[in-house]
């Protein structure tokens, strides 16, 4: 069964909680190990760490980690995600503890009966437990959770405000060179939006945007789309060519948004009194792509399609149009009989000397 792209993208962020926890748990795991060695004076309430005591250890923290992840993504977040940052770290931290201790309350009683080789409901288990519970080892463990705790969190925060493929290719340093790629791009521009910002208010109209921009996402992901930047009221997307190729993602991306958008229509007009509507431009072509900025790291993406396709999008009020597309994309998709592909010449568009064929689509 093939995944979705919603799945997809949900497990690549789940998986990283799972590597964070791996990762500093065999670190301390080693720290340990160097720091106590053979010493015949270990404390009694440690756990030997034994070949099969590590594999345990190593799994259970990362399942753990990917516990994590799943709980932060399902649940958590969405309790604290209008909550600042210090009350989300905070309050996710105290959860968490309690989860913690629960959790180490039995799978310390595991490691215990495995090493002493009884049944975990043994009363040996028991009191090796209330005296970890009050040792300098338990003290360890929370300190140990704490940190995985705390990278885990800021991960997240700082992957959900970059976005997951920009940290991502930070870390691998992808774009640590500059590199010429050819991509698919749509500029989405709100409709009225000066009337609506003066009619709502700046601060009513930003909270528009949010859950506007909130709106549009679900359609983004399942259809394989990067969000680029967000310029005000417009939205920037891209996709690599395979992506946006396949099942015409690029264009079925556009529908998927303006369907998603007029489900809450009623929603909008109750809370805000307006709807944001939008049109849109595709287009694609090369891009040269790298990590750029001195004082604010960020990727970037400079070649003349960025300012054709927002050139196309400035045409939309002019054609009575909410979608432009260029015929060179057109002709590399495989549209079916769900799209009307209607063809609008060859219009000049503003600085540009060669004009380009355009054609606008509607849902069948």
């Amino acid at each position: 069964m093939k995944l979705s792209a919603i799945t997809k993208r949900n497990i690549a962020r789940i998986i990283p909680f799972g590597i964070i926890w791996l990762v500093f748990g065999a670190l301390f795991l080693w720290i340990e190990a160097v720091a106590v060695g053979d010493q015949d004076n270990k404390l009694d309430t440690a756990i030997r760490l034994e070949p099969d005591i590590v594999i345990f250890a190593l799994v259970l923290i990362t399942l753990i980690g990917l516990l994590v992840g799943l709980v932060e993504l399902v649940f958590v977040n969405r309790l604290f995600e209008r909550k600042s940052f210090a009350v989300k770290i905070v309050s996710k931290f105290l959860i968490y503890a309690a989860f913690f201790f629960l959790l180490i309350f039995v799978s310390f009683q595991i490691a215990a009966s495995m090493e002493l080789d009884i049944s975990i409901f043994d009363r040996r288990v028991w009191e090796r437990y209330v005296d970890f519970f009050f040792s300098p080892t338990n003290a360890s463990a929370m300190v140990q959770l704490s940190f995985h705790l705390l990278v885990s969190l800021l991960y997240a925060e700082i992957s959900e405000n970059l976005g997951q493929n920009v940290l991502l290719n930070f870390f691998t340093g992808k774009y640590h060179k500059p590199v010429a790629e050819t991509r698919i791009f749509m500029f989405a521009d709100m409709k009225s939006s000066t009337t609506i910002a003066e009619q709502l208010g700046h601060i009513k109209y930003f909270e528009l945007l949010k859950a506007y921009y909130f709106d549009l996402s679900n359609a983004i992901v399942k259809n394989h789309g990067e969000v680029y930047q967000y310029i005000g009221d417009e939205i920037v997307i891209s996709w690599k060519l395979k992506a946006g190729f396949d099942k015409n993602h690029c264009v079925r991306c556009f529908f998927d948004m303006k369907s998603d958008l007029l489900k809450k229509k009623n929603n909008y007009l109750k809370k805000y009194g307006v709807f944001p509507d939008f049109k849109a431009a595709l287009h694609f072509g090369e891009v040269t792509t790298g990590e750029i900025g001195a004082l604010k790291k960020e990727i970037f993406f400079t070649g003349d399609v960025l300012n054709t396709t927002a050139r196309i999008q400035g045409l939309c009020n002019e054609y009575s149009v909410d979608l432009l597309v260029s015929k060179a994309l057109i002709d590399r998709l495989d549209l079916n009989d769900d799209y009307v592909v209607q063809d609008l010449g060859k219009p000049q568009l503003k600085g540009k000397i060669d004009a380009l064929d355009l054609v606008t689509i509607t849902w069948n």
